[in-house]
C-alpha cells in the first residue's frame, strides 16, 4: 500500500498546497496507474467540476508502469521464421 499526496494547485501564485492523500492498494502493476490515481483524487477532493483542473498528485509517488511485453514470447528464446 502506498500513499500518494494530493495537492490543490494555485496557478496564479505557482504554488501547490497539500490537501490530502489517496491510497494505492493495488498489488500488481496496471497500465494507467497515474491517470487512475489522478481521477480518484479529483473525484474525492474537487469542490466542483471547475476545480478538477486544480487538483494534482505528486508524480514521483505513483508507481511506475512498464510497457507490456509480448505474452507469446518467453525470455531467452528466439522466434524462428
Amino acid at each position: 500500500m502506498q500513499m500518494v499526496t494530493v495537492y490543490r494547485m494555485d496557478y496564479i501564485r505557482k504554488t501547490k498546497y497539500p490537501i490530502g492523500v489517496v491510497l494505492e492498494r493495488r498489488e500488481t502493476e496496471r497500465r494507467h496507474n497515474y491517470q487512475d490515481m489522478l481521477r480518484l483524487a479529483r473525484r474525492l477532493f474537487a469542490l466542483d467540476p471547475a476545480d478538477f483542473a486544480n487538483i494534482v498528485i505528486d508524480v514521483s509517488q505513483v508507481r511506475r508502469t512498464f510497457p507490456e511485453q509480448h505474452r507469446g514470447a518467453r525470455p531467452g528464446l528466439r522466434e524462428t521464421v
